[in-house]
């Protein structure tokens, strides 16, 4: 198994960011999200230099779906990047964090009327628009206010990725955008531009997640420029921009084969310049938004070992103190992981086991066959490649905390994210009054009391 980003294997146990997983756990506790801060800032920073030398114009634009704190923030700002948020409270987190709201694009298939207000308050850099309904909304919203509203148009090109059903998104068959058959893409831009206050600078497509294959990338290209010849053809209007989403994938077991950000660009850009010189088109800005292959491989997720229970001549089960709460990819999407016994690390696999979950269902696997060292409880088991799509998913499924993060550096340890506590769990639980009794009217004069004496205290 090859481990990634700067993790290392020293005296029987693993390293990641200079740090001993084993002692993170101790620390810490478990389940605990680690995050390697420089594998991350490598990966945004080979996005950068890829697409300064291959193309003049470009914005990498980090999708903050699939990990999003105020230090990720932080550091994607440091990086250079935009930032991309589906929600208002991505981009309130964002705003949290002080990045600053012209790098901020806005996507969603179905933001809410407050969450148009927001993003216009705050003048966010580019809002994806999905709907016509959105369209009507910023329309009222700027001739109200007096502010502009700058939009891309979210178009389905009809290129279907090869990867699971659920992160399909480019097919016409889809709840994302505008369609470019039977016309919808076409006539959203009419509307769009004849709209006083509302700029449209070009049109956004997203093709799918954890794609290995960049033909379907080149496909989109085609497609989309194939519309923008109709568009001005028919309205006069040359798009300024083109975003092409994301979707590259990361490598989470053996035999998958991660792309390069470098060689993504070259491809990328090559493909653009292509279709732009053949339709005579000035070159667009030219805007993608990975998230996943940027902070996939950062992370890692470790557990401590509980009970482990063998099914002679069938299999044996080894359960952790976490499971599809902390991670649901593998319910949603049958994920696959690899993960390597932190405190057993040089130690050869001697027997295959299946990783179970804490939670309450049949289903609450992380991996099945996974080839260790002999594990005993109380061993910490690192799970790799889990910085997307893990934390920014996790629930409170069986009425169980979430994780802390700590983000790992030069052997140093931060943690980003406190570890949830049961009293976070009720904190905004209301008992109705007829459902009130004494034990409550007990609590609430001792609350009352404190609350006497501290002001009694109090200078």
């Amino acid at each position: 198994m090859k481990l990634r980003g700067t993790m290392t294997v020293k005296e029987n146990h693993l390293f990641i960011g200079g740090c001993d997983a084993v002692e993170l756990a101790r620390r810490f506790g478990t389940p605990l999200y680690v995050l390697d801060e420089a594998h991350l800032r490598s990966q945004a920073r080979a996005y950068i230099e890829g697409f300064s030398r291959a193309y003049p114009d470009f914005k990498v634009v980090y999708a903050g779906k699939a990990l999003l704190t105020a230090a990720i923030c932080r550091i994607i700002e440091e990086e250079g990047l935009y930032l991309d948020v589906v929600s208002g409270g991505e981009l309130y987190t964002a705003l949290f964090a002080g990045f600053p709201a012209d790098r901020i694009v806005f996507h969603g298939n179905n933001k809410s009327p407050e969450e148009l207000q927001m993003a216009l308050e705050h003048g966010v850099h580019r809002i994806v628009v999905d709907n016509l309904y959105e369209l009507e909304l910023l329309d009222a919203f700027t001739r109200r206010s007096g502010a502009r509203a700058s939009i891309l148009l979210r178009v389905t090109p009809g290129v279907e990725a090869h990867t699971h059903s659920y992160i399909q998104t480019g097919q016409i068959d889809s709840k994302f955008g505008f369609g470019l058959a039977g016309g919808q893409a076409y006539e959203a831009t009419r509307r769009a531009l004849a709209l006083e206050r509302v700029e449209l600078a070009g049109f956004h497509c997203h093709i799918g997640s954890q794609i290995f294959d960049l033909r379907p990338f080149e496909a989109a290209v085609q497609v989309m420029f194939g519309f923008f010849d109709e568009v001005r053809r028919g309205l006069g209007f040359v798009p300024r921009e083109l975003d092409l989403g994301g979707g590259l994938g990361i490598r989470y077991v053996e035999g998958d084969v991660s792309v390069d950000p470098k060689f993504f660009a070259e491809q990328l850009a090559a493909a653009v310049r292509r279709e732009a010189e053949r339709l005579g088109f000035p070159l667009p800005t030219l805007m993608v938004e990975p998230g996943r292959s940027i902070v996939g491989e950062a992370g890692t997720t470790l557990y401590t070992v509980g009970s482990v229970k063998e099914i002679p001549g069938l299999r044996t089960y080894v359960a952790v103190d976490g499971g599809m709460a902390d991670n649901p990819r593998v319910a949603l999407y049958q994920a696959s992981y690899e993960a390597v016994v932190a405190n057993k690390a040089a130690e050869p696999p001697s027997q295959v086991v299946s990783v179970a979950g804490k939670y309450c269902e049949s289903g609450d696997m992380l991996i099945w066959d996974l080839k260790v060292p002999p594990l005993e409880p109380g061993d910490i088991l690192a799970v790799l490649a889990t910085g997307a799509y893990n934390y920014s998913m996790a629930s409170n499924y069986n009425r169980i905390p979430r994780p802390a993060m700590v983000l790992v550096a030069d052997g140093a340890a931060d943690v980003i994210v406190e570890r949830e506590t049961y009293a976070d769990l009720v904190r905004l639980d209301r008992i109705p009054a007829r459902l009130r009794d004494a034990r409550d009217e007990a609590a609430a004069a001792r609350d009352r009391a404190v609350a006497s004496s501290d002001r009694e205290r109090r200078p």
